[in-house]
């Protein structure tokens, strides 16, 4: 890994992608608090440094209070001590304000079980850009005083790009490693790894695991290291089988090498990552296997954020309740569910003994403690919920505590909920208490922490359940929802390979196209040309070439049609932006939503994720009348394209042994970015016409520039969507498991960008949806 333009050094450029890396994911933390809107970044103290990175700490520490069962109160004290004058606000309604929010479960590294090793990572971040006094000691204390919290001192978390000069190494690629190798080993290695097949390969297993690492580069090369390995040794064993025995033996040196270098060069770095860096790394290995993060992530996709209420230390939520009395007065007095990423154990205490042995359980993994119960199979062990009680019990008697928790092995959120625990390794365990007078109270709330090999038996059986009831976690969401719902869902559809879905629908039919909305059509003479462009585009007597002319001839009209519009509309007077609301159906709603927003950014629109449990095939779009239309008229054909041709792409492409849906939805988001880009190029195209025709400065009748005129227009569109949505945050990286992706860019750039939504016909005929 050298950096040729500038002569950097492997080392030189780890490090700095790996700084890259931080300081763009302080600022998407920081983010996360400067939009809360609750007012707490601009409290906190400006003598810490670089404001970016005391807020991505601050944010990241209230999350990891939260994962650990700490008390709202807990937060708040350090709170206080952290900001000047901080008792003076109401810092516990800012905290329980900022823990409702959708960006705790929109931000991975605010999940429950992610955010303790953020916020270890951005203390030591931190602790490395202050000034020191000479006195270590002295400057550790002061700084744990002021985050009340240890800060991870010096180590080779600090530079571990330099861990392999403890054996006499420095970091370099696999390819360059065998430079130093004999010349047979080095020439050997070097005509394997450079094999297009291999390069394919590597290129493949590397794009499977970048989303889940978080734009982390210096990640990435470890990860592009690992594959080079992978592949190289399977090359070795696939020879060393069928070769002779000198054969064998040089192979057996190849090997040799790699180990070498795994263990002088790789592996030391990696060792020398912090926890957070290492279990990105970790966790992006799965590659066509789903992880347990897969589904947590769309686990919190269909979960509804808790209110402020559900964080008071004080009292119980009016949800949960109201939960405990439906669950008493069927006779259960112990439940599971989760608030925001965190899971959550309760059961209501009904004996002076239990609330006794509830008040003196330490939370400690102890067998006797939990018990998980999954019906006909039982990782966990099972026993009673306390042990019974005695038929005339003395005072004395004491139980050990002790609950039983229920977990579902076919409710997809069940086994959802039980990963969490297993990821996370503990649960806030909550014991209520019925009130005298009517309602429940909360006795005591802890964290209930789980023994590893339970959590690894836990999270296994999920897993396997999961894989079975939802081989894809993008499915997750229609499953809970079907679940919940009695087994219908009104959204759902029959899915593209049972072709139940007749995709030869009139345009009228909106469910054929996925979307459902209501849209006025477009003037009829452009409707003509348009469909008269078509039909020689689907000509079989046309050739590929003039097909593509015809069908690219016929985005340009649906552009220049927008553009001559915005300048009419400036010459008299300026329209108004309008919004629309549309909700795809599924088969693979999820890549629809992802083209319909793709469309719409091209031809000048915009377009918010509303999200929420009820909205999670919903895009709200904002523009002017004219682009939108066109939007939904590209969007209608495109979609069917996009079904048809990975359906297509899945019979002549999928390598064997690979997820059908993982690698369509793969082929999907190469197809979405492909066709994208030309409409981008079709737009383009239609503006500088427009601006030729204006004149040497393209201006129109109004002496205002087309540029000006489309930006001005940009701006109220943006405009009104701001008004509309004040406090947007960004939506997660799209991530895939299919190595179907660059076969849809590539069959993307034949796609008909001009769409089949047009009806044949004549007269007024009308583009609806």
């Amino acid at each position: 890994m050298t950096d040729s333009a500038a002569g950097a050094s492997s080392e030189e450029v780890f490090g700095r992608r790996r700084k890259d890396w931080l300081e763009t994911r302080v600022r998407d933390l920081a983010g996360v608090l400067s939009a809360d809107g609750s007012g707490l970044y601009g409290l906190l103290p400006t003598d810490l440094g670089d404001q970016h990175l005391v807020a991505a700490i601050t944010v990241a520490r209230v999350a990891a209070d939260q994962s650990r069962a700490q008390p709202v109160a807990h937060t708040v004290g350090w709170l206080e001590r952290l900001i000047p004058g901080g008792h003076r606000h109401d810092l516990a309604g800012v905290v329980r304000e900022l823990l409702s929010r959708p960006a705790f479960t929109s931000e991975p590294a605010l999940w429950s079980w992610n955010a303790g090793r953020w916020e270890e990572l951005l203390l030591w971040w931190w602790r490395r850009h202050q000034p020191r006094t000479g006195d270590s000691e002295r400057d550790s204390r002061e700084w744990c005083s002021r985050w009340s919290a240890d800060i991870p001192w010096n180590g080779d978390i600090d530079s571990p790009e330099r861990a392999p000069r403890r054996y006499g190494r420095e970091l370099v690629t696999l390819a360059e490693f065998f430079t130093y190798e004999s010349e047979p080993l080095q020439l050997l290695a070097t005509a394997v790894l450079e094999a297009s097949g291999t390069a394919a390969a590597v290129q493949d297993a590397v794009l499977l695991r970048e989303e889940h690492l978080q734009g982390a580069g210096h990640l990435g090369w470890l990860a592009e290291q690992q594959a080079c390995i992978e592949q190289l040794e399977t090359w070795r064993h696939n020879h060393q089988a069928i070769g002779s025995e000198s054969t064998r033996a040089f192979l057996a040196e190849l090997s040799e090498a790699v180990k070498r270098y795994m263990t002088l060069v790789l592996q030391p770095v990696i060792e020398a990552l912090s926890e957070c860096e290492r279990s990105l790394l970790k966790d992006s290995r799965n590659g066509s296997r789903r992880s347990a993060a897969d589904y947590l992530d769309a686990l919190l996709d269909w979960q509804a954020q808790p209110g402020p209420d559900a964080w008071r230390d004080e009292y119980l939520s009016t949800a949960v309740q109201q939960q405990a009395g439906e669950c008493r007065e069927r006779g259960e007095v112990t439940w599971h569910g989760m608030l925001g990423s965190v899971p959550v154990w309760y059961h209501i205490v009904t004996s002076p003994q239990e609330k006794a042995a509830a008040l003196a359980y330490s939370g400690a993994p102890s067998l006797s403690v939990v018990r998980i119960k999954t019906g006909a199979e039982d990782p966990g062990g099972a026993l009673d919920l306390f042990p019974s009680l005695k038929d005339e019990p003395d005072e004395e008697w004491y139980p050990e505590p002790g609950i039983e928790i229920r977990y579902a092995g076919d409710s997809a959120a069940d086994l959802c909920a039980l990963l969490a625990v297993s990821q996370l390794g503990q649960a806030r365990l909550e014991f209520l208490s019925p009130r005298a007078e009517g309602g429940y109270q909360r006795l005591r709330a802890v964290l209930a922490r789980v023994r590893p090999d339970d959590a690894v038996s836990w999270q296994r059986w999920a897993l396997g359940a999961l894989a079975a009831i939802a081989p894809d976690p993008d499915d997750l969401v229609d499953l809970i929802a079907r679940q919940e719902n009695g087994g219908t869902d009104e959204h759902d559809e029959p899915d593209a390979d049972q072709g139940s879905t007749d995709r030869s629908s009139s345009p009228a039919d909106a469910s054929a196209y996925g979307l459902r909305s209501a849209g006025s059509g477009l003037p009829t003479g452009l409707l003509e040309r348009v469909k008269a462009l078509l039909r020689k585009a689907e000509d079989p007597a046309a050739t590929a070439e003039e097909s593509r002319t015809y069908l690219g001839k016929a985005a340009e009209l649906m552009a220049k049609h927008g553009i001559e519009q915005a300048m009419l509309d400036d010459l008299s007077e300026p329209g108004r932006p309008v919004d629309r609301i549309m909700d795809l159906v599924p088969p693979y709603a999820g890549e629809g939503r992802r083209l319909l927003s793709r469309i719409a950014y091209e031809m000048r629109c915009r377009s918010v994720y509303p999200g929420g449990k009820n909205n999670r095939h919903r895009v709200h779009l904002f523009g002017f009348v004219p682009d939108l239309q066109a939007v939904e008229v590209l969007f209608a054909s495109l979609r069917l394209q996009m079904l048809d041709g990975a359906d297509r792409a899945d019979r002549l492409h999928r390598p064997l042994g690979e997820d059908a849906r993982a690698y369509k939805r793969s082929w999907m988001l190469g197809f979405i970015r492909e066709v994208s880009a030309r409409i981008a190029v079709a737009q383009r195209a239609a503006k500088a016409e427009a601006e030729q025709q204006g004149g040497s400065h393209g201006e129109g009748a109004g002496g205002r520039s087309v540029a000006l005129v489309l930006a001005d227009r940009s701006t109220v569109v943006e405009a009104r969507l701001s008004a509309h949505y004040p406090k947007l945050i960004k939506s997660r990286p799209t991530t895939f498991k299919g190595t179907g992706y660059w076969q849809g860019v590539a069959d993307g750039r034949h796609a008909d960008i001009g769409g089949r939504t047009f009806a044949d016909g004549t007269g007024n005929a009308q583009l609806t949806h």
